[in-house]
């Protein structure tokens, strides 16, 4: 099987981009690289890479694709409040776009990759069946792709989508920008961990590989169970408060927990079910967050990871647009690398 990974060289890509490939898929990726082509390095030889945007690449990128996993994004809530309409752009109507030229190209299935994110503030335990509530325009540009690219779906194009937990773990385009690997840096360089106000918020949180794998889960199972349909995708005992999350990454690796608090209260809160995706497709995640974070931590100790300008997501994002270089008239006419 062929698949396109839109996005393939972020930080979740670029690992499921090697998992697939040892798994037998043939993969192209279509990414703009933002932050540089140098975590598909070790792959490079094996993939066929596009360099372009999914707001207006080629529709002739779906010759020959049989599947296609739709990551391209402006990651995470801080980054897409920077500018929302940019945000949406991308996250909305671009990723809406290569949905429906994925359907008139006759590819045969399509999984978004969304978040557990558009859940927003709940304080029941919310299922897939739960009305979203999405506060960032982040969350609510996964939410209105839902909407939009679900009833796409048809016996001849199965369309899956994925909410995804909060990830962690090491990858070649590392992230030090969410909950666990962020504290695993702090923790690493000797410094107080941060904690959000007030710490209680709860988040879902899922290894890299984890995730990785419900994706490459969904794309093997039989069309009937997977067309059509919403998975929440983690791991019922991985809901967990902030501040909880904070202890286990110093116990884990046996350091005083010292810790700071910062910012301004979270509202965003929520406890997910992941029975479904277990019952319906015998899904399970095989990392912890405790392995995860000796792993971050012996990783950086090892120099396999690094803290630098783009490993920041928001950050590197302001210095892109001040650069202009996320604006419409910077076209790549579909680059192939």
């Amino acid at each position: 099987m062929r698949v396109l990974v839109t996005g393939g060289g972020g930080y979740i890509g670029s690992v499921m981009c090697e998992m697939l490939l040892d798994q037998g898929f043939k993969v192209t990726v279509l990414d703009r690289f933002f932050f540089g082509q140098e975590a598909l390095d070790h792959v490079k030889d094996r993939i066929r890479i596009v360099r372009d945007d999914v707001r207006w690449v080629p529709s002739s990128i779906m010759n020959g694709v049989d599947a296609v996993i739709d990551m391209a994004a402006m990651s995470n809530d801080p980054a897409g409040e920077l500018n929302p309409q940019k945000t949406f752009e991308i996250n909305y109507k671009g990723r809406t776009r290569i949905a429906n030229m994925a359907k008139k190209h006759k590819v045969g299935r399509y999984v978004l990759a969304s978040s557990c994110s558009v859940y927003g503030f709940k304080k029941e335990i919310v299922t897939e069946e739960t009305p979203p509530n999405p506060l960032t325009a982040y969350s609510k540009a996964n939410a209105m792709w839902e909407r939009h690219v679900l009833p796409l779906a048809d016996r001849n194009f199965c369309v899956t989508a994925l909410r995804q937990s909060s990830v962690y773990g090491p990858s070649s385009r590392m992230r030090f920008d969410i909950s666990l690997n962020a504290m695993t840096l702090k923790l690493f360089r000797g410094e107080k961990l941060q904690v959000m106000r007030d710490g209680t918020q709860k988040r879902p949180v899922i290894h890299i590989k984890d995730t990785s794998n419900a994706f490459i889960t969904v794309l093997k199972a039989d069309q009937d169970l997977v067309n059509g349909e919403i998975f929440n995708a983690g791991s019922n005992d991985q809901n967990l408060k902030i501040f909880d999350i904070a202890k286990l990454v110093a116990e884990s690796n046996g350091k005083k927990f010292d810790y700071e608090w910062y910012g301004s209260p979270d509202y965003r809160s929520y406890t997910v079910s992941f029975d479904k995706i277990r019952k319906v497709l015998g899904y399970k995640t095989k990392h912890t967050p405790q392995q995860g974070a000796r792993e971050m931590f012996k990783a950086l100790e090892g120099g396999k990871v690094i803290s630098d300008e783009r490993s920041v997501t928001l950050l590197w994002y302001k210095k892109l647009y001040e650069m202009s270089d996320i604006v419409d008239n910077v076209r790549l006419k579909g680059k192939i690398l």
